[in-house]
């Protein structure tokens, strides 16, 4: 989904004060919405909204994990980046199928609760976007940190649009179309996250023959 940027042996590995900061700032903007969209979720019945907030989590825990291993050996760095690479995977999977089930059993959602909730997590996101955005280029732990930024970004603006769907249309289906949508980013950007990970492994490894 987001462009690859061409990767060196000497690539941003977040040894940096002023990156660091910036995630501290992050994983309180993401760990706030977090709470803030699922609880809006239940009560609008909006999966798209559940979806996006579960996304919140995962990019708050991410950036955590990216925090404990700055600074560690390359393959710490990459095992952390597949770790997260993997829970992607496992969260897309879990969204999708969620979705399905929320639909057809439970109903339409709120569109007005979409909406507004959805204005206030853009807000969070394009916060988070402008912060990490002259680090978006790195290791795979470093990249990792970015494309969930990005993630973030992309699904609140389709929950927005969803929201107003909904309303024009007084069915479910469009909240069932973006959480799937949702659902495919999450498992795109694990793929990339899992690839540059696996890359850096072999490359750790052929100096280390050498």
């Amino acid at each position: 989904m987001g462009s690859c940027c061409s990767h060196s042996h000497a690539s941003f590995d977040g040894m940096s004060a002023d990156y660091k900061r910036r995630l501290w700032i992050v994983i309180a903007l993401n760990a706030g919405m977090f709470f803030v969209e699922m609880t809006a979720g239940q009560v609008a019945r909006s999966q798209a909204l559940q979806a996006d907030a579960l996304d919140f989590l995962g990019d708050a825990l991410t950036y955590g994990l990216s925090l404990a291993v700055i600074g560690a050996s390359v393959t710490w760095r990459t095992n952390a980046a597949l770790a997260k690479g993997v829970s992607l995977s496992l969260m897309g999977l879990f969204v999708l199928g969620m979705t399905v089930y929320r639909v057809v059993v439970i109903g339409v959602p709120e569109a007005e609760v979409m909406g507004v909730v959805g204005v206030m997590a853009l807000a969070a996101n394009l916060a988070s976007v402008l912060l990490l955005m002259r680090y978006k280029d790195g290791d795979a732990n470093v990249r990792s940190v970015w494309l969930c930024s990005r993630n973030d970004a992309i699904g609140n603006v389709a929950v927005m649009m969803a929201a107003g769907a909904v309303w024009a249309t007084g069915t479910g289906w469009p909240d069932l179309v973006v959480a799937a949508a949702m659902a495919a980013l999450f498992l795109s950007s694990s793929w990339q996250i899992v690839t540059q990970a696996l890359s850096e492994k072999r490359a750790e490894a052929a100096a280390a023959a050498e």
